[in-house]
């Protein structure tokens, strides 16, 4: 068993990952981490395919087809099975992982500071602004980290996807946030592995140069997938997203549950 965290770094393809993420390639190239690549489930939306990284659900299984559907997920997820467990679940993240996972809709004066490990993400610091900076982000998981020690730990980041939203994929921009992302993995990753945590690095999609994902391109639909820590030599790739989150409860010593697949 081991803690994980799943940093989910939204809207970013699989291609700029490759060329931006040079801490994840030299942890690659040194044989610290294992790579491999995904199609993302149909439609390619956020909060459809959060439901699919956390529970196993396409988004035809879920029912969950549009970013403004606000209902939460129909099915356990990692957080939810995680604290049945009896184990530690903690979140920095987009809104919508709440609605999902804890409880819709979501009011940032009840729900931006969460704390109640009665709920499936017990401690959670929840923002609701596309362009919420990074740096922020980064720093609210390593707080969430340190305060709590939490044995599943999201850090799901927002800026990549803003950049390519406002000036496409094939942007400076665009390729500038990923470098962003970059710095912030060369500061933070080092000290989730040093507290002996297991890093899962994806996305839930791409990005095309028209600033959008809605459609079936490999620009749009193929993310990344690293590996980072010991605790996952043991472990297969996942051979599609629909297993993320079952590689993640084996990680954590959990026994994967239909629907969530490994």
């Amino acid at each position: 068993m081991a803690r994980v965290c799943l940093v989910l770094l939204d809207g970013l393809n699989a291609a700029t990952a490759r060329r931006c993420l040079t801490v994840l390639r030299a942890l690659e190239e040194a044989d610290k981490a294992r790579y491999t690549e995904l199609d993302c489930a149909l439609p390619p939306l956020s909060r459809p395919l959060y439901v699919t990284l956390f529970s196993g659900l396409t988004p035809v299984q879920s029912g969950i087809l549009r970013n403004d559907d606000p209902s939460p997920c129909p099915a356990p997820t990692i957080f939810s099975l995680a604290r049945d467990a009896g184990l530690v679940t903690a979140a920095a993240a987009y809104h919508w992982v709440h609605e999902l996972c804890n409880g819709t809709p979501y009011d940032p004066a009840l729900h931006r500071l969460t704390d109640d490990p009665a709920l499936p993400i017990g401690h959670g610091l929840f923002y609701d602004q596309d362009a919420y900076p990074d740096q922020a982000l980064f720093a609210d998981a390593a707080c969430l980290c340190r305060r709590h020690a939490p044995d599943l730990l999201l850090a799901h980041s927002m800026g990549v996807d803003y950049a390519g939203h406002c000036r496409g994929a094939d942007s400076r921009a665009y390729r500038q946030a990923a470098r962003l992302v970059d710095s912030l993995l060369a500061r933070w990753l080092p000290q989730w592995l040093d507290a002996g945590y297991a890093v899962l690095v994806t996305s839930d999609h791409g990005m095309t140069a028209d600033g959008a994902h809605n459609d079936v391109t490999e620009e749009a639909r193929r993310v990344p997938l690293w590996l980072v820590g010991p605790a996952w030599q043991t472990l297969p790739l996942p051979q599609a997203q629909t297993g993320v989150a079952g590689v993640i409860l084996q990680a954590l010593g959990l026994r994967p549950q239909s629907p969530v697949r490994a």
